[in-house]
C-alpha cells in the first residue's frame, strides 16, 4: 500500500507541474503575441530626415503703412492704460527701427 500511495503523489507532483508549466507557457506565448499585434498595429515612427531643414528666411522688410497701425495701436494700447509711458516708448523705437 504504501508503494501505491507513492506512486499516486509522485503522479499528481508529475502532472502537477506539468500543468503549471503549460500554462505559462501558454500566457508568456499569448504576450508575445499581443505585442506582435499591438506592434503591427502602432503607426510607424517619422523618418528623421538625414538633411538639416533650410534656414529660416530673413524677415520681410516692413512696410511703412505696416509700421503706422502699429504704432496706432501702441498709441490705442497707451490711452486705455493697457502700456506705461516707457513701454510705449520702448515698443515706438522698437517699431521704428525695423
Amino acid at each position: 500500500m504504501p508503494g501505491l500511495l507513492r506512486g499516486i503523489a509522485r503522479t499528481a507532483v508529475i502532472s502537477g507541474t506539468a500543468t503549471a508549466v503549460s500554462n505559462r507557457v501558454s500566457r508568456r506565448q499569448a504576450g508575445r503575441w499581443a505585442q506582435q499585434d499591438y506592434d503591427r498595429a502602432a503607426p510607424a515612427p517619422q523618418q528623421v530626415p538625414s538633411t538639416p531643414p533650410p534656414a529660416p528666411q530673413p524677415p520681410a522688410e516692413v512696410t511703412m503703412e505696416a509700421k503706422i497701425s502699429q504704432l496706432k495701436e501702441l498709441g490705442e494700447l497707451k490711452a486705455q492704460g493697457v502700456l506705461s509711458e516707457a513701454e510705449f516708448e520702448a515698443q515706438k523705437s522698437r517699431i521704428l527701427s525695423s
